[in-house]
């Protein structure tokens, strides 16, 4: 018999161990509870309230008439697997207590709300898994809709927008060929405002010479509104606003400083003086409602002298080249602007374009640009309104995680801002509130906006301010962003792979610090070097942060050693050798060996570790239930599928309730089960099945037994799918038990069903995916007992006649010596005599210890050779290995004799 059977038939389906202490009770109980034999007839009807087939509550604490709708034995599980409360373990006085309104919120809200921090899940590690998981789900769509209207504001169509703009007004050649980046003085400066700058503003023809029609006047490329009119703004210093030296006093008498705040000239100038709203006007930043704008050299604020071009080619011209004549440019110019702002219907999206002159007091030109294209109105196709309705999901996950904060510092105090991911949950939480706000704000601001323009059309379209803001708003999502997928490392540092990271920088941060110091003190000396003997001739070194980023890339291997080389020919080489010595083969490799030393330490300490839990194992442990499930539903259709079969002992094809329960009830089903199945099938509720209701439920069985097959098979190829690796030592240790798991898995199924069904008199009973697996480990560990014993039971008995062997030899050797004494004592002179009788003793004596010592070899319990069956394939079992040491030691002793005997012989 095997451990499972012997199991089975010391503990089986409905036997009292397998119920608990308390069987008879609950029996008693189902007896009261089964309806009387006066309503017999109602059980077996179909109508969903009949008092028969109604799963039977038997908690202690349930009353005798509760009753719950029993689904079918065949559609799924009968019984419900849950932990039952009984009476004797609630405290007195607790029963029907009402629940008032904030309790059963604060639940709610606790419910919610349920996280790591405000639950103690740390001694519970599934309950711990299944929180994680769910903040896990929660948080990835949270960050999905955080993607969705992110990537809602951009597409791949900005760039191209914007490449087209700076091709027309900035890769654009003029007169002598050069172009917008080429400029370098005033004069060119005119050529660009009558060629490029007047050629892309106005189009005015098609390529066949036809004149656009007046409505479509305005428009670059024929598709570009140009909103309201283009405007050219200047920046000047005042005269004496720097000192002469004393010894140029009489050849220098102006002086022009570079641009700042106090230089700026403000008071009118030219031929236009003293007129109000023309070029020659100054007008503060208030006046323009403008903004400081950050050039090449300098910061500039958002005032200035200003003209609004006009709407036709001829006309700005003339404006131009009033300008030019009565110099509008000269010495005290500093910076010239240029903006003006364009609509694409087609895309929906706006370009903000700035074109920037400086002029610095060095002289000459350098010219830049800025081309902001953002996507202002937002609502305008079903996309848009798909965004518009995530947006609104967005506000609810910022108040879900505003209140899950307020929460959490609720309970831990100041240690909450301890924590780095908690810290970076409330940078995320208030970049989101500033996101909605700053929405709102753009969506009333283009509205009021667009209402002035299209309202007059002849002002300045000042999206400048609204530009640089949905500019910054878009960063700073951006940078939302990168935190929120940052953050999904919090929920993902249960692995022992995924903790490296963060435990490697954790444990050399203080290493990686203290060597910081010493490397970038010589990282900014080479830098102030590099500023110093470079900055005048090499643009890279020009200023000091330029320099720490020239540094940084020559790191990286971007750089330009003829440069340095054409600046200092001697300093240039030693510069450049001594850096890349010092600073990259020397610093920067210890910097990645500290790293390297102490990823290596963490890895060791990691694989020696058990991780905080393992969700692989949760997950494999749920597709292990799963798959449980339904083997237990596929046996209970073989068991049904049996009774029909076995159940009728009369032999009249016809099948009661009595004979069915009673087979039913031996495979350990419940009563309630038992009525449930034969009521369905039971249709004119005369409490027998006929053939024809047996060959119903026959065909019902095959079918979900086949789909059961079907269901099963599938998960199977799929985990075969999925972890298609060689098999560990442990998983063949244990492949040779897997028969008599799959041998007994009906019946730790049924029985399974059955102790489940019932409460145990602790309280509760387990689950039946936990009783499974505790039997199928009880199994294999009495079958690995029962072999390791008999293994036992050979070794011994060998050593027992290796003993037997032992004392055999000493009395032998006792024997022969004793012979020999005798025979010296003997007064005999006929050796030859005695020669042939102490040989004849020897031989008997040797012929019946190798007869003894050859039936011990060959004697082995049948108990021995059974369980050491397996061994006997590869390395001989250990029972062997003892029986061939008793032969040699028998071989050894017999040897020893024979000596002794030649010895004496010879004597």
């Amino acid at each position: 018999m095997s451990s499972s059977a012997k199991r089975r038939a010391r503990g089986g389906i409905g036997s009292q161990a397998s119920l608990g202490t308390n069987l008879n009770d609950e029996l008693e109980m189902h007896e009261k509870s089964r309806p009387s034999s006066a309503h017999s007839r109602n059980a077996w009807s179909d109508e969903p309230l009949g008092g028969g087939h109604d799963e039977i509550d038997f908690s202690p604490r349930a009353p005798a008439s509760a009753a719950l709708d029993l689904p079918s034995a065949m559609e799924r599980e009968p019984v419900k697997l849950q932990t039952r409360v009984p009476a004797d373990v609630r405290a007195p006085g607790t029963k029907n207590v009402p629940v008032g309104c904030w309790t059963r919120f604060k639940r709610i809200v606790r419910g919610l709300w349920r996280t790591r921090q405000t639950e103690d899940t740390d001694s519970d590690p599934e309950s711990h898994v299944k929180t994680t998981l769910r903040e896990l789900i929660i948080y990835l769509v949270f960050i999905t809709i955080l993607c969705i209207l992110t990537f809602g504001m951009t597409n791949p169509t900005m760039y191209y927008y914007t490449k087209v703009m700076r091709d027309l007004f900035v890769e654009s050649p003029m007169d002598n060929r050069n172009a917008f980046k080429d400029i370098t003085t005033m004069k060119e400066f005119w050529m660009y405002m009558n060629g490029p700058l007047s050629g892309g503003l106005y189009w005015e023809q098609y390529y066949n010479n036809k004149s656009v029609e007046e409505e479509d006047l305005g428009f670059i490329y024929f598709e570009n509104k140009i909103l309201g009119r283009p405007r050219i703004r200047q920046l000047r210093v005042k005269n004496d606003s720097c000192v002469v030296h004393d010894d140029f006093k009489s050849v220098i008498k102006d002086c022009y400083a570079p641009y700042s705040p106090g230089a700026e000239d403000t008071s009118p100038f030219g031929v236009d003086k003293g007129m109000n709203g023309t070029a020659w006007e100054y007008k503060t930043e208030e006046e323009l409602e403008g903004r400081s704008h950050w050039g090449r050299i300098t910061s500039y604020s958002g005032g200035g002298f200003t003209l609004l071009l006009e709407a036709t080619r001829v006309k700005t011209k003339a404006l131009i080249a009033k300008l030019k004549q009565n110099l509008w440019l000269d010495r005290g110019s500093r910076a010239v602007f240029i903006d003006f702002t364009v609509y694409n219907a087609n895309i929906n999206l706006f370009c903000i374009v700035k074109l920037l002159f400086e002029y610095p007091a060095t002289g000459g030109c350098i010219p830049s640009f800025n081309f902001r294209t953002v996507k202002l109105i937002r609502y305008v196709n079903t996309l848009d309104h798909f965004v518009m309705a995530c947006e609104g999901i967005f506000i609810l996950f910022i108040i879900y995680y505003t209140i899950e904060e307020i929460l959490e510092i609720k309970k831990h105090r100041l240690k909450y801002f301890k924590s780095f991911w908690n810290v970076l949950d409330i940078i995320v939480i208030f970049l989101g509130y500033v996101a909605i706000v700053f929405n709102l704000y753009r969506t009333v601001t283009v509205s009021e906006l667009l209402k002035g323009l299209l309202a007059n059309n002849k002002q300045y379209a000042n999206f400048d301010s609204l530009g640089f803001w949905q500019t910054q708003f878009n960063n700073m999502v951006a940078i939302a962003v990168f935190f929120a997928w940052i953050k999904v490392f919090k929920y993902i540092s249960f692995n022992k792979t995924m903790t490296q990271l963060s435990a490697t920088l954790n444990n050399c941060a203080k290493d990686v610090g203290g060597f910081a110091v010493m490397f970038f003190i010589i990282f900014l000396a080479y830098a102030q070097l590099g500023y110093l003997v470079f900055g005048t001739q090499v643009r890279d070194f020009s200023t000091f942060a330029d320099a720490i980023f020239t540094l940084f890339r020559i790191i990286l291997g971007d750089f330009d050693f003829h440069a340095l080389e054409a600046a200092n020919r001697v300093l240039g080489p030693i510069f450049f050798i001594t850096y890349v010595f010092f600073v990259f083969f020397v610093l920067l490799n210890m910097f990645l060996a500290i790293i390297n030393d102490t990823y290596a330490e963490v890895k060791s300490n990691i694989a020696s570790q058990k991780s905080e839990f393992e969700i692989g194992d949760y997950f494999k442990r749920g597709y292990q239930k799963m798959l449980d499930r339904l083997s237990f539903k596929r046996e209970k259709i073989v068991d049904i599928q049996k009774a029909l079969k076995s159940a009728d002992v009369n032999q009249d094809n016809k099948l009661d309730f009595e004979e069915w329960r009673a087979n039913l009830k031996s495979r350990g089903h419940a009563d309630a089960e038992i009525e449930a199945v034969f009521a369905k099938y039971d249709l004119d509720g005369d409490r027998i099945l006929d053939e024809e209701e047996q060959r119903k439920m026959q065909e019902d069985l095959e079918g979900q037994k086949a789909e059961l097959n079907d269901e099963i098979e599938e998960m199977e190829r799929a985990k075969e799918t999925k972890t298609a690796r060689p098999k560990s030592a442990a998983s063949f240790a244990g492949s040779d038990d897997s028969d008599d798991d799959r041998e007994s898995t009906g019946g730790l199924s049924a029985r399974a069903g059955s102790a489940l069904a019932r409460p145990s008199a602790g309280g509760g009973g387990v689950s039946y995916e936990e009783f499974n697996v505790l039997s199928r480990r009880v199994d294999r560990m009495e079958h690995s007992i029962g072999s390791i014993v008999s293994k036992i039971d050979a070794v011994l008995v060998k050593l027992e006649a290796m003993e037997k062997a032992k004392l055999k030899r000493r009395e032998t050797m006792a024997k022969l010596l004793d012979s020999i004494a005798d025979s010296d004592r003997a007064e005999r002179s006929d050796r030859d005599l005695k020669r042939d009788q102490m040989e004849k003793l020897v031989r008997e004596e040797l012929e019946r210890w190798d007869s003894e010592a050859s039936m011990n070899r060959g004697e082995s319990p049948a108990g021995s050779r059974a369980a050491t069956a397996k061994s006997s394939r590869g390395a001989p079992s250990r029972a062997s290995q003892a029986s061939a040491v008793s032969g040699r030691m028998s071989d050894r002793d017999r040897d020893g004799a024979s000596q002794v005997f030649k010895d004496q012989t010879n004597v």
